[in-house]
C-alpha cells in the first residue's frame, strides 16, 4: 500500500513537472531567433511576401500566441504531439520510430558507466594509497577531462580505421539483411563504440564518487563495531560499507541519467547512430518547431521515469528508507 502510494504521489507530480517544461519550451522555441516560413521560402526559392503569408497560416504561426500555447496543450493532453511539415508525418510517429535506438544507447552506456565506475570506484578505495588507487584516479581524471567529441573521434580512428575491430559509423549494414540473432548481434557490434564513448565520461564521475564516499564509510562507528566483532574485511567491504557507500552514486546516476539522453545528441551525430538526438539536431537546424517540442517533451518525461525509478531503486539498496519520506 505504501509503495502504491509512493508511486501515486510520484506520478502526480511528474506529471505536473511535464506540464510546466511543455509550457516554458513552448515559450522559449517562439522566443528563439528565426522564422520557419522563411526558412522554407527560401529552400523553395520564392520567399515573396504572399508565400510567407500562406506558409505562416498553413502552420498556424499567423495565431495569436495564447491560441498556438492553447492547441499545443490540448495536442499534448492527447498524445499528440503534432505534425512536421519539414518531413510531412505525425511528430509522435517520428520520435517512435527513433526512440528505441536511443534508448539502446543511453541504456547501454548506463550500464556500462555505472558498472565500471561502481567496480572501479571500490577498487581504489580498497587499496586507497597504492599505485593502482593512483591509476584508477588519474584514468578517470582523463576520461572526465577530455571532450565527449575529441574521444568518439579518437576512438573511431583507433578502434575502426586503424585496428577494424568495430563499425565506425551507423545502427547496423547497411544491405546485409539481417533477422532474428544475427542482426540483434550486428547491432550489438555497430553499438560498442558509442555506447563506450558516451558512457566513458559518466564512469569518471561515478568512480570518484564511489571511492570518497567508500572511504568516508569506512570510518563510521558501525563499520569499527562490524571489524571488532571479527568479520573477515571481505564481508565488511561487501555488507556495510559498499552498501551504504553506494546510496551517493544512485542518487548521482538517477539525476545524470537524463544528461545521456543530452550527452546522446552528439554522440549520435559523431557516429550517424540513428536516434533522437539526430533528430533533435536535424529539427534545429530547420527550425522544425514541432518536432523540437515533441523531442523535448520526450526526453523529459525520460528524466521524470528515471528519477522515478531512482527513487524505487533506493529502497532496493536500503530498505530502512521509508518510501513515503
Amino acid at each position: 500500500m505504501n509503495l502504491l502510494h509512493f508511486l501515486s504521489g510520484r506520478l502526480v507530480k511528474g506529471i505536473l513537472v511535464l506540464f510546466a517544461i511543455a509550457v516554458l519550451n513552448f515559450f522559449l522555441i517562439r522566443a528563439a531567433p528565426g522564422d520557419p516560413a522563411q526558412v522554407l521560402a527560401g529552400e523553395a526559392g520564392a520567399a515573396d511576401a504572399q508565400l510567407l503569408e500562406q506558409l505562416r497560416a498553413r502552420f498556424g504561426l499567423d495565431q495569436p500566441l495564447t491560441t498556438q500555447l492553447w492547441i499545443y496543450i490540448k495536442g499534448y493532453m492527447t498524445f499528440d504531439l503534432g505534425f512536421s511539415y519539414r518531413q510531412q508525418q505525425p511528430v509522435l510517429t517520428l520520435v517512435l520510430d527513433r526512440l528505441p535506438a536511443t534508448l539502446l544507447l543511453t541504456g547501454a552506456a548506463f550500464v556500462i558507466s555505472l558498472g565500471l565506475g561502481v567496480i572501479m570506484g571500490a577498487l581504489a578505495a580498497r587499496r586507497a594509497g597504492r599505485w593502482s588507487d593512483s591509476l584508477i584516479t588519474t584514468l578517470s581524471l582523463v576520461f572526465y577531462a577530455t571532450p565527449l567529441f575529441w574521444i568518439a573521434l579518437m576512438s573511431q580512428i583507433v578502434f575502426s580505421l586503424k585496428f577494424g575491430l568495430v563499425p565506425n559509423v551507423g545502427y547496423e549494414t547497411i544491405g546485409a539483411n539481417y533477422t532474428g540473432l544475427a542482426r540483434a548481434l550486428d547491432i550489438g557490434h555497430h553499438l560498442i563504440l558509442p555506447a563506450m564513448t558516451l558512457g566513458l565520461f559518466f564512469t569518471a564521475l561515478y568512480a570518484r564518487m564511489m571511492r570518497a564516499s567508500m572511504l568516508e564509510v569506512a570510518g563510521a562507528d558501525f563499520v569499527k563495531t562490524a571489524r571488532a566483532k571479527g568479520l573477515s574485511p571481505g564481508i565488511v567491504s561487501r555488507r556495510h560499507v559498499a552498501r551504504n557507500a553506494i546510496l551517493p552514486v544512485v542518487t548521482l546516476a538517477g539525476l545524470q541519467a537524463g544528461q545521456l539522453v543530452g550527452g546522446a545528441v552528439l554522440t549520435e551525430t559523431v557516429f550517424a547512430w540513428p536516434g533522437i538526438g539526430r533528430l533533435m539536431f536535424d529539427a534545429l537546424v530547420q527550425r522544425d518547431y514541432s518536432v523540437l517540442l515533441g523531442v523535448f517533451f520526450m526526453s523529459s518525461a525520460m528524466v521524470v521515469g528515471f528519477n522515478i525509478i531512482t527513487d524505487l531503486v533506493y529502497r532496493i539498496a536500503d530498505p530502512r528508507i521509508e518510501a513515503t519520506s
